[in-house]
């Protein structure tokens, strides 16, 4: 049986860096052992040029949404500030399509699999049964992942 059998939620992530700032996986990896855990974080990790490198094994727990790691994996991609020092949307198209296949990979695995973002991770304060923005810890991936990929949702 696939590992993948796991785990039922992909969770996309930003790197929180400007696009004209390079950050690789290695720079994350450092960036998470500063903050006390012993890997990177995330089990995958995309750089706005598309390429896509393997982080944390799928076979441990990620450690990119408290609370919410077991049966997870953490997809983080390059970028999500713009150069106005805000989150924004800045994912382009090769990236978008790394995401893509990276996704339609995962779901061979797990076709029950679905998308968030770590932004739908926040406690929903009025009970609405929904993330109002308002109610955002954090705008991580600066889109709403769950309808971008929505296709990987059906």
């Amino acid at each position: 049986m696939s590992i993948l059998h796991n785990r039922h939620t992909a969770v996309l992530h930003v790197s929180a860096t400007k696009m004209s700032q390079s950050f690789s996986v290695k720079d994350i990896d450092r960036m998470h052992r500063q903050r006390g855990f012993n890997e990177i974080g995330y089990h995958f990790y995309i750089t706005k040029d598309g390429m896509t490198y393997k982080g944390r094994d799928l076979s441990k727990d990620g450690a990119h949404v408290k609370g919410f790691n077991k049966g997870t994996i953490g997809i983080c991609c390059e970028g999500g500030i713009g150069e106005d020092g805000k989150p924004t949307d800045t994912m382009n198209g090769i990236q978008r399509a790394a995401v893509e296949g990276l996704l339609k990979s995962l779901k061979l695995g797990n076709p029950k699999m679905k998308v968030k973002g770590h932004r739908d991770y926040s406690p929903d304060l009025n009970g609405n049964g929904k993330v109002d923005s308002w109610e955002r810890l954090k705008e991580c991936p600066c889109y709403d992942a769950a309808i971008r990929f929505n296709h990987f949702n059906a």
